[in-house]
């Protein structure tokens, strides 16, 4: 054999010398494109099905996404194991508190990675995100990057489907923490059973002498603390018992202000050790899951060293992630922006609009498509559960028919669904195909002192836009920067 020039697992990208490992996707097959690659001058292929007819010397292995996995490790000289790395993971809150925590650290002087669904982040360079956990030999790369540009820590979301598809197998955790697990992606794991079993294996599969962060408000992620070899910490806002606990908190503003409790002396290191202890917090973001969010980050800063001081100032300083309870307008009456993906996610919004101060709330909200009658009957239902809380008594509905890809277009039954729990629950919806006119109705409700909820994902991207743009128009006399304001670094739906 030839010496290896590289890795490739995308037939297109193979060098002379690269040695090709053949994926089975969700679209195609690598095995289909050995014949190309081997014409590109692969040196040899990983297979989980040997090709007699390509003459290109073949490594058969019963599973090719977790040898590219060791592979990529092996061939960057284990790359994660120079630096600090952070994985969390979350059915709700992974993209905004892997940024809460990367703010911490960089407060802090450190040089930081941010892997993620919204950016990628190695050291100063920032490009936009294609998927939430890269495949195994692009994150790789990043982290070889990170090493070589002498970064210190790198925070990463870990996703259901990175875990499955062994897309983080061989990294070098030190830092991992469970926020939450409700049902999502159920259509890609097949059940809720096999999502938790593939959730909960970042903290099963940890050594002893790292860290694993428990939620233990949420049922599930209390449920694994006994399951991981790792050292734990745990938080609580509801739940006595935690490590940590969330003391006087104040929601009224929608921005919370708190008091973080170390119940007891944690050891943090040879010879560190944290006494107990209480401080403030004030966070700039909105959102009652912005506390838990904010517990990972503050915990993760405690671990890495990081001064209670700068821990505080860098909380609040931060300003959030684009749609992600993302206040984005605030005149007369608010307009919040979320994404509201799951009945977990709807959960917490809701319960955080609750606390908070205004006359009225209106919601607009795009139907959830591509995803099934099942997820669409749960968050309808959790909708329809704190309609009266919230003295909802009436929804605007979209399709967002012509803002959508074709994976995200609303089915019949999944309007119908949605209309369904409505029906029964009460609640009278104002469906709209488009999602410009169901802004258009939102806002013609509003009134001084409500609250405008912009609610949905990918049918919902492009709602800050069209929803200020329409603002902008109904109220010249404000300055442009004061309305547009949040649109500044956005990615989704500009």
């Amino acid at each position: 054999l030839q010496p290896v020039s590289g890795l490739a697992y995308h037939s297109g990208r193979v060098a002379p010398g690269n040695l090709f490992v053949c994926i089975r996707g969700f679209k195609t097959d690598g095995h289909l494109y050995l014949p190309e690659a081997a014409r590109k001058g692969a040196c040899a292929a990983v297979v989980e099905e040997f090709q007699p007819e390509v003459p290109l010397p073949q490594f058969n292995v019963p599973n090719s996404r977790q040898a590219l996995a060791a592979l990529a490790d092996c061939y960057f000289d284990h790359p994660s194991q120079k630096l600090t790395v952070i994985g969390i993971t979350a059915s709700n809150g992974k993209t905004t508190t892997a940024f809460m925590t990367s703010s911490v650290l960089e407060g802090h002087g450190l040089k930081t990675g941010l892997l993620g669904t919204v950016i990628v982040k190695v050291g100063n360079t920032v490009r936009p995100a294609v998927l939430t956990t890269p495949e195994s030999l692009d994150l790789q790369t990043l982290f070889h990057q990170m090493a070589e540009q002498g970064v210190d820590c790198a925070t990463m979301e870990v996703s259901s489907a990175g875990l499955e598809l062994h897309r983080v197998g061989s990294v070098d955790f030190d830092i991992v923490a469970v926020n939450n697990i409700s049902r999502e992606h159920i259509d890609f794991h097949g059940s809720f059973e096999s999502y938790f079993r593939t959730k909960s294996s970042l903290v099963r599969q940890r050594k002893p002498w790292q860290w694993a962060i428990f939620n233990l408000d949420c049922p599930y992620s209390a449920s694994l603390v006994e399951q991981t070899p790792a050292r734990t910490v745990t938080y609580s806002l509801k739940t006595s018992g935690g490590d940590f606990q969330v003391r006087d908190l104040d929601l009224s503003t929608g921005r919370a202000r708190f008091k973080v409790e170390l119940t007891r002396p944690l050891s943090v290191g040879p010879g560190k050790s944290l006494p107990p202890q209480t401080f403030p917090l004030e966070l700039s973001v909105l959102g009652l899951h912005s506390v838990y969010n904010s517990m990972v980050a503050v915990i993760t800063g405690l671990l890495c060293g990081v001064p209670v001081p700068s821990i505080q100032n860098a909380l609040k300083l931060f300003k959030g992630v684009e749609r992600r309870f993302e206040l984005i307008f605030e005149h007369k009456f608010k307009v919040i922006d979320d994404h509201f993906a799951n009945s977990g996610n709807i959960e917490v919004t809701l319960e955080t609009l609750k606390f908070m101060d205004y006359r009225r709330l209106h919601i607009v909200y795009a139907i959830r498509g591509g995803r099934g009658v099942t997820v669409n009957r749960e968050s309808a239902e959790a909708l329809a559960k704190w309609a009266p809380a919230l003295e909802l008594t009436e929804i605007i509905a979209t399709s967002s028919r012509s803002q959508v890809e074709e994976k995200d277009v609303v089915t019949d039954k999944e309007r119908s669904v949605f209309l369904e729990v409505m029906r029964k629950a009460g609640i009278k919806v104002l469906h709209f195909n488009e999602l410009p006119e169901a802004i258009a109705r939102g806002l013609s409700r509003t009134r001084p002192g409500d609250i405008l909820l912009l609610a949905g994902c990918q049918g919902m991207d492009s709602g800050a836009k069209i929803a200020l743009e329409m603002i902008h128009r109904q109220h010249p006399h404000l300055k442009r920067e004061k309305v547009f304001g949040a649109l500044q670094n956005r990615v989704a739906g500009i």
